[in-house]
């Protein structure tokens, strides 16, 4: 499904049987839903929640520092891209009371529940889920009024209270020295809160608080490191719980939709499918494919495109990799089936051709078969395969070994710099981020948005060197 196309529809706010209308934009996330939610909701939410977590991870990984205000532009910004207006919302601090506001807390506390179950299976999944989780409480907390944090501390029983004026007065000198950002002209401005010290060990660790006789004196911006102290414990629990749900009672649901949805949500790709509509007039001219392959092809197609010029063949799922690529492109069904022709043949006759591969081609096309107009893979999917031996799809910084992706690098004319900066992505496996790096080395200026998606990359080049053009002119 692509979430991204078109407008949503808002859908109206149902009062739940308690009479909860989610009051804060905070949520711990203690009591699941008490609504009733559609299978293609369900499905859409999950969806939408999965992309708010990616693009949190991959604003982390652009060089920001996380929580600066560059960093949360970068997220605001990719929202609004795919949009999911709705978490901006609850980025804002507002806590409105309109109907979209309502909308937003309804989805995020559905979504959150929905992809506990998809994360809750193994430790890795646990783990991602967690901190992306973390991420996007701390986002929304930081964003809050002081009496934004007064209602949260309120909704949820938690009973940090600020210091009185006078305590604070008598702690002024020791509450500067051992607090970062406050002066003594900020102090007055500022609450503080007087916790068990056990709380914030982190800021203990790192000297950035006051402790006296068991307490810890911390600042507003730092009470949210005690009530993820909090958030964390109480959802790593709730992950155990969930756990035991999805293996006990999930796999007796009517619907076994829910269950897929659920297994393969993690490796689910999430942006523009790439489908080509068959009225499209707009094609590529196949004669212009060596060129497209050394400048505007990811790495993976150049690949593909480079071993089917010198070996004139490819294995099945490099045939249907490349080839839905090229399909995406806008590589028409008629040249498609008279490029492969003409390639396969400097190897076999036609008749082999016609019997052995022409059928997949035009399955591709959706002209046989079930009529099917497949998509181009995502990332993830190229990222996910699995690749066997003689085999050339996959993605190389996932499954090639290190020193030939560096070699690979080298030969495209990235300098050592650029080099050491994408085999620092890849041994860390953000493969997808040293893709878009790649990008940004081989093009000198990095893409609109991270890659996800080998025709999104051939997109983002072709309108670079479109707007070169146009400059030039």
């Amino acid at each position: 499904m692509d979430t991204t196309a078109g407008r949503r529809k808002i859908r109206k706010i149902e009062k739940d049987p308690e009479g909860d209308f989610y009051p804060h934009d905070v949520n711990m996330y203690i009591e699941p839903p008490a609504t009733i939610v559609q299978l293609a909701e369900f499905e859409e939410l999950a969806l939408e929640r999965l992309q708010l977590l990616r693009v949190i991870e991959q604003a982390s990984l652009k060089g920001s520092k996380p929580y600066s205000e560059e960093w949360k532009k970068t997220i605001k910004e990719d929202l609004s891209k795919i949009g999911l207006k709705k978490y901006i919302r609850l980025m804002s601090g507002y806590n409105g009371t309109n109907d979209q506001d309502n909308q937003a807390r309804r989805a995020d506390h559905i979504s959150h529940f929905i992809l506990r179950l998809a994360y809750c299976r193994s430790e890795d999944l646990r783990r991602w889920f967690i901190s992306k989780e973390m991420d996007w409480f701390k986002i929304k907390f930081l964003a809050q009024t002081p009496q934004g944090v007064m209602d949260f501390l309120k909704v949820n029983n938690l009973t940090y209270r600020p210091i009185s004026e006078e305590e604070k007065s008598l702690k002024k000198n020791e509450l500067v020295t051992s607090t970062p950002g406050v002066t003594d002209v900020s102090v007055d401005a500022t609450d503080f809160y007087k916790v068990p010290f056990t709380d914030v060990l982190l800021l203990v660790k790192n000297r950035r608080v006051h402790v006296t006789k068991g307490y810890a004196y911390i600042p507003t911006q730092d009470l949210v490191v005690c009530i993820q102290t909090k958030f964390r414990a109480k959802l790593s629990e709730a992950l155990n719980v969930s756990k035991t749900i999805y293996n006990h009672r999930l796999p007796y649901l009517d619907d076994e939709r829910i269950n897929s949805l659920l297994s393969n949500l993690h490796n689910m790709y999430t942006g523009k499918s790439y489908v080509i509509d068959e009225n499209d007039t707009e094609h590529i001219d196949p004669a212009h494919l060596d060129a497209y392959a050394k400048k505007q092809f990811p790495l993976c197609m150049r690949h593909l495109h480079e071993v089917l010029r010198t070996q004139h063949h490819l294995k099945h799922k490099g045939r249907l990799t490349y080839g839905l690529f090229l399909k995406g492109i806008g590589l028409s069904y008629e040249d498609a089936m008279d490029f492969w022709r003409q390639e396969f043949t400097k190897k076999l006759d036609s008749d082999k051709f016609e019997k052995q591969y022409a059928y997949n081609i035009k399955h591709t096309y959706g002209k046989v078969g079930n009529m099917t107009n497949y998509s181009p893979y995502s990332c993830v999917k190229i990222i996910t395969d699995s690749v066997g031996p003689g085999e050339h799809h996959g993605c190389p910084f996932k499954h090639w070994d290190a020193s030939v992706v560096k070699q690979k690098l080298v030969e495209h004319g990235i300098g050592a710099e650029g080099v050491t900066s994408v085999m620092d992505l890849v041994t860390n496996g953000h493969y997808q981020i040293a893709c878009t790096k790649y990008f940004e080395y081989v093009h000198g200026q990095a893409p609109s948005t991270t890659i996800n998606h080998p025709n999104q990359y051939f997109q983002e080049s072709i309108n670079l060197a479109k707007e070169k053009s146009s400059r030039k002119n």
